[in-house]
């Protein structure tokens, strides 16, 4: 790899997408850790807002889990989210579908200098949920598709919130619901990412493509519910499966900066309060610590989430 496309590469890796942040020339598309509480139990027919208002600060990790000095990340999110869960009766299951618009700000230090940007994350659509219910147990199938519509700048992730290239995710969730109130949810997902063919090693040069490795990724709960209120340990594990590459090319190895491959993983566990209205509105507040970051910023997610029937 040349001088001038290894530079622009470890820039990169400060592109953040929803609040979250990735070791990408964009960043992930999906916002870890904010489907906990109720994750697999799909709510009764009916339309539902569900909204989540975050903020994400950190630094940047190398392949070897440590922290890369002048790095940070802050970024303040929020993202509307429809859900529309129909009386149709698909395989016994009940029939539904979802779109999600994230609006970011964001800034970031790389080493070298930063820079801040707002604007509109990339679009998420699922027309294919399917969910069951049967005693405690409550699961639910998608696919959910990533739409890249969020504001992207070439050659200067920096200023980028969306990833810039399309992505398909299969899920799978599932909660169990125990009469002495026990709940154990968790989201599992597979994002298969296609690639960006704007990515420049620097403002103004010639075009090339990126292809950012696929991820496995989930989130989980335990937790112990007493009348409306809730609390529990809540987070979220994510692996990347397979390399990052330039033109087809696995980004080789840099010792202290990335390994080969620039494979991310990050664990994330922190305290969830929630509490649920008579009406049906749940509200939910949590905290999460990332560990064992690698190829990844690494830091603390707050989140406020509402779910709201209408």
């Amino acid at each position: 790899m040349n001088k001038q496309l290894r530079n622009a590469v470890l820039v990169a890796l400060g592109a953040l997408a929803a609040g979250t942040a990735g070791a990408k020339e964009g960043g992930d598309q999906y916002p870890n850790g904010i489907e906990t509480w109720f994750a697999g139990a799909v709510p009764p027919p009916g339309n539902y807002f569900i909204n989540y208002f975050g903020h994400y600060g950190g630094d940047l990790y190398n392949g070897e889990g440590k922290r890369v000095a002048g790095t940070s990340a802050s970024a303040w999110f929020n993202a509307f989210r429809f859900v529309k869960v129909s009386g149709i009766k698909v395989l016994g299951g009940d029939w539904a579908g979802h779109v999600i618009l994230p609006v970011v700000h964001q800034r970031l230090n790389l080493g070298g200098g930063s820079a801040s940007a707002s604007g509109l994350g990339d679009l998420t659509i699922d027309p294919f949920i399917v969910a069951w219910h049967q005693g405690d147990w409550h699961w639910t199938v998608g696919l959910d598709i990533n739409l890249p519509i969020g504001r992207y700048k070439s050659g200067d992730p920096r200023t980028s919130i969306g990833a810039n290239y399309w992505s398909l995710e299969p899920i799978f969730a599932f909660t169990w619901l125990s009469q002495s109130g026990w709940e154990v949810s968790a989201k599992l997902m597979y994002n298969i990412k296609g690639g960006n063919d704007d990515f420049r090693a620097s403002p103004g040069a010639a075009k090339q493509k990126y292809d950012s490795g696929d991820d496995f990724h989930m989130d989980y709960l335990v937790g112990r519910r007493f009348g409306p209120w809730g609390v529990g340990l809540s987070g979220y594990y994510l692996k990347q499966t397979t390399d990052d590459k330039v033109d087809g090319t696995v980004i080789p190895a840099i010792p202290g900066v990335w390994s080969r491959g620039r494979r991310g993983e990050v664990l994330a566990a922190g305290p969830s309060l929630t509490y649920s209205t008579k009406g049906g509105t749940m509200l939910i507040a949590q905290w999460q610590h990332e560990f064992e970051r690698e190829n990844r910023f690494g830091g603390d997610k707050a989140v406020l989430k509402l779910v709201m029937p209408f």
